[in-house]
């Protein structure tokens, strides 16, 4: 197989292959005419404003209702005594998500029952639920949400009886 510079594509790749030799062992050392302007005013990876620093804290169901994602706010909900920050998560736990009705709330029995009903929710105004009633499977299911909480957000929080702040 013999190297033909008669066909064009060989002499187009030959000429190409110099071209940019050339411009290995011979850069280019002029200076541009124009500053460039896409970062005029800087550039930076951080973001504009960092969230607000949300500290561990006691909660109680009262305390914690507010904490549902309406008007922007942040969106806190406990399993197991344990308070996550799941604002990240908006699009799931925000006003009109799916998991709408666990936000501000303690998600444990709706977690381990992999029930959204109002049901699930004990009133606010009521002792914590105890989850003695629950199966085996019921409560290594609420384990494992503990588990992928634990592992996509930040732990904020504990939740505590009404009455015991």
């Amino acid at each position: 197989m013999a190297f033909d510079l008669g066909t064009p594509v060989n002499t187009a790749l030959l000429i190409y292959i110099l071209y940019s030799i050339q411009r290995i062992i011979f850069p280019s050392s002029s200076v541009p005419n124009t500053v460039p302007n896409e970062f005029k005013n800087g550039y930076t990876w951080m973001p504009k404003a960092h969230p607000p620093t949300l500290l561990f804290q006691t909660y109680t169901p009262k305390t914690l209702a507010p904490f549902n994602g309406e008007d922007g706010k942040r969106i806190l909900l406990a399993i197991k005594g344990v308070v996550y920050d799941v604002t990240a998560g908006r699009n799931f736990y925000g006003p009109n998500g799916m998991y709408a009705n666990f936000a501000g709330r303690d998600a444990s029995r709706g977690m381990a029952k992999q029930s959204f009903d109002e049901s699930m929710l004990t009133p606010i105004d009521q002792p914590l639920d105890k989850l003695d009633d629950l199966t085996p499977e019921e409560i290594e299911n609420m384990k494992g949400w503990m588990e992928h909480f634990s592992s996509k957000y930040i732990v904020c929080g504990k939740l505590v009886e009404n009455d015991a702040v």
